[in-house]
């Protein structure tokens, strides 16, 4: 990071510079160990589900719908018996 905050090339002391800034970001993102793919796929389902609540009166069934379909809950409907 000093190499390269020291550079006179501003496509890589400017990228450094934000490195620096958010350092304590990046490092929470890195530590937990989580795949890439498991937070964009986490991501996405709760960007789904915002489609889906659009015209919500409250943010709290909002919040109820994203806990419910985040939580792991497995709920089945009832099958008929035969």
């Amino acid at each position: 990071m000093s190499r390269a905050s020291r550079s006179r090339i501003p496509e890589i002391v400017e990228p450094a510079g934000k490195i620096r800034r958010r350092r304590p970001d990046v490092l929470r993102t890195i530590g937990p160990g989580y795949p890439n793919a498991r937070l964009e796929a986490f991501d996405n389902g709760n960007k789904v589900t915002v489609r889906v609540a659009y015209g919500f009166h409250h943010v709290t069934n909002l919040i109820s719908l994203i806990m419910l379909r985040c939580g792991g809950l497995d709920i089945r409907l009832p099958e008929p018996v035969s």
